[in-house]
């Protein structure tokens, strides 16, 4: 197993815990990440995205699989994420593709790929399963997700 590699084990195992403090850790400073959900988010707001979907899991459990190196910057993996939905008590599996580039031991770029209109058929019932692939409820969620996350930083800058 190449460094990579083992970050990539290191990000997900810590993950499976729920530990973003040790997610984190794998990150550059200047950390970009992006997916469907959250959308583009760069340092500090990738830190605390992972934080607050740690602390708020509920009937959380994580597995990954597939690591493939594709050369020294790049490499992918399979995870799939299995937790009930907060806003609705739904069930959720989501099956997700991970990309990643790295530099100096550390992962700089981060993309989760996954069908939006598949998670929020599953989050959402019957609202997401219908309007799901419409560029507005996609929107929505996305406008959601990064409130939620805005909320939590000013709940965790409070409490400082």
């Amino acid at each position: 197993m190449n460094n990579n590699e083992e970050l990539i084990t290191r990000f997900y195992s810590a993950f499976q815990k729920l530990d973003a403090t040790t997610m984190n850790s794998c990150y550059s400073d200047d950390i970009i990440f992006c997916d469907p959900v959250f959308g583009l988010l760069k340092g500090e707001e990738v830190r605390a995205m992972w934080e607050m979907l740690c602390q708020n899991a509920k009937d959380f459990s994580l597995s990954f699989s597939n690591i493939q190196h594709l050369d020294e910057e790049y490499a992918t993996c399979q995870w799939v994420a299995s937790y009930t939905f907060s806003k609705t008590g739904r069930r959720v599996v989501n099956n997700i593709k991970a990309y990643m580039r790295f530099a100096d031991g550390k992962i700089v770029e981060h993309s989760d790929a996954f069908k939006i209109s598949k998670w929020a058929a599953q989050a959402l019932g019957w609202k997401g399963a219908v309007f799901g692939w419409t560029g507005w409820m996609q929107r929505k969620i996305k406008k959601n997700a990064k409130a939620n996350l805005e909320k939590f930083n000013v709940n965790k800058r409070n409490q400082q």
